[in-house]
């Protein structure tokens, strides 16, 4: 995995930190340090013993820092419910947010609300608005994982499971219904960055920072959910277990889980981390992305690689695929994201959209022609595919975007941060609501990834991060428009 000293620039270095910077690697590097330094031993351990002391420190300042911003949220929720509650003094500006006239009120409401401002032909929306309530309920948490979660997804199909990609160099395979982990695949020897699934048979993509992507069997048997106790659901234990030994896993008996350490295909044409793979439209072939700054189709069945897609500047984000054309959306570090269009097998175009100012952490396609996208740059901004000269919608943000995600049956986006906040959206950029984020329920760390649950079920919405949580909602979506 690449350090963060080959990182140029600040972003970079930040991604690096989120895609490779696991517990297990940095145990390697001290391991590393002690067997090559010339120092004496009493001196290696007086430094060690200070660098915890250090990290001790940065823990508590964090905490409390999370503690202040809950309170300020909490602030904001009241003071927009009280000026939602007078009829007295009260306006409305261009964005549909409440203005009290008072000027105490208006001093706090701009300490604590960034102004937002309108450009022509855009919709701009602050992420302050008055619909600021909390929405959709947590059901399941989905335990397991050693390290930080960076992609979570859902097979297509009248039994669905959940998919997982994560640090701890695994991916998982669970039961939405009973959050049993079925199937833990361990053929990676780095982080798994993505994980997908065909969209009819039973495969599984893999992403990894190994620079390869892989491609394995996903035949699992779904327990009924009468058959695990909410005890195995919710009381973890430590460690993993790779060699289906009798001990306890963190989702139960670990004599139920499959283990998975070969792949049937393994696709290894990068020169640098695999950060994202997915399938393009038919299932035969997928794309891959890479920091290596290219993105490459491949062919499954034929095992070889069809077309290396080069012209972004920087390292590649992330890829995804349109659900029934050959299109394919790459986003990049470089602040632009490309579609390449397929359908004329004769002709392979490509459109580049430069709409950010810092990296396009993902792009993902939205019903009825839209594009979606979201950067560090603190927005979101909805593209339609007719007409891409400019964004349709804006949606501005306090914190950086990571790998959204669109519902095709609603049509809201589930935008994840890194102030682990989650907020919903509509393709109009008309804020819905957040999910809740406490210290009791929702994700306390970085929220990596979104994914919604097309099939009816009690669980529509999966997210996960690095805290290591992978987490099942419940929300009450809108009519579809």
């Amino acid at each position: 995995m690449p350090t963060e000293g080959s990182m140029k620039k600040a972003s970079k270095q930040r991604l690096s930190i989120r895609r490779s910077h696991s517990s297990r690697d940095g145990g390697l590097r001290h391991r590393v340090y002690e067997n090559d330094s010339i120092l004496p031993i009493e001196i290696r351990s007086r430094l060690q013993k200070l660098f915890e002391q250090i990290e001790h420190e940065f823990e508590g300042v964090y905490a409390e820092n999370l503690a202040l911003q809950d309170k300020v949220e909490a602030l904001t929720e009241k003071l927009e419910a009280a000026q939602l509650g007078r009829t007295d003094g009260v306006s409305t500006d261009v964005d549909g947010n409440t203005k009290v006239k008072s000027k105490a009120s208006n001093q706090i409401s701009q300490l604590i609300r960034p102004k937002s401002r309108v450009a022509s032909g855009k919709n701009v929306f602050s992420f302050k608005g008055p619909s600021s309530t909390s929405l959709g309920q947590l059901v399941r948490s989905y335990k397991g994982h050693q390290d930080g979660v960076w992609e979570v997804s859902v097979s297509k199909g009248e039994n669905p499971v959940l998919g997982t990609a994560s640090a701890d160099r695994s991916a998982r395979l669970w039961s939405i219904e009973t959050g049993t982990c079925l199937l833990q695949y361990v053929g990676h020897s780095g982080s798994v960055n993505s994980i997908r699934f065909h969209p009819k048979e039973p495969l599984v993509l893999t992403a990894s920072g190994d620079s390869t992507a892989h491609v394995w069997k996903s035949t699992v048997s779904l327990p009924v959910a009468s058959q695990i106790s909410e005890g195995n659901r919710s009381n973890p234990s430590s460690g993993d277990d790779l060699d289906g030994s009798d001990k306890e896993d963190q989702d139960g008996d670990s004599e139920n889980i499959i283990y998975v350490k070969t792949a049937q295909c393994v696709i290894g044409e990068h020169t640098g981390v695999v950060i994202a793979a997915d399938w393009i439209a038919g299932g035969k072939q997928i794309v891959t992305a890479s920091w290596d700054r290219s993105a490459n189709i491949y062919d499954v069945e034929k095992s070889t690689t069809i077309q290396s897609l080069t012209g972004h500047d920087q390292d590649l984000t992330h890829c995804s695929t349109h659900p029934s054309q050959r299109l394919v959306v790459t986003s990049s570090t470089d602040t632009t994201f490309r579609l390449w269009d397929f359908r004329d097998r004769s002709i392979h175009s490509v459109n580049v959209f430069q709409g950010h100012t810092d990296a396009v952490t993902s792009a993902s396609f939205a019903p009825n022609d839209k594009v979606v996208s979201g950067s560090d740059d603190r927005s979101v901004k909805v593209w339609d595919l007719k007409n891409m000269r400019t964004p349709i919608a804006m949606i501005r943000t306090d914190s950086a975007v990571n790998k959204l995600s669109i519902s095709p049956t609603s049509h809201v986006i589930a935008i994840p941060h890194d102030n682990r906040h989650i907020r919903l959206y509509d393709l109009n950029g008309v804020r819905i609501g957040r999910l809740p984020r406490s210290n009791r329920q929702g994700h306390h760390r970085m929220v990596s990834c979104t994914a919604w649950n097309e099939e009816t079920s009690n669980i529509n919405l999966f997210t996960c991060g690095f805290d290591r949580q992978v987490l099942g909602w419940h929300f009450n979506l809108p009519t579809d428009k």
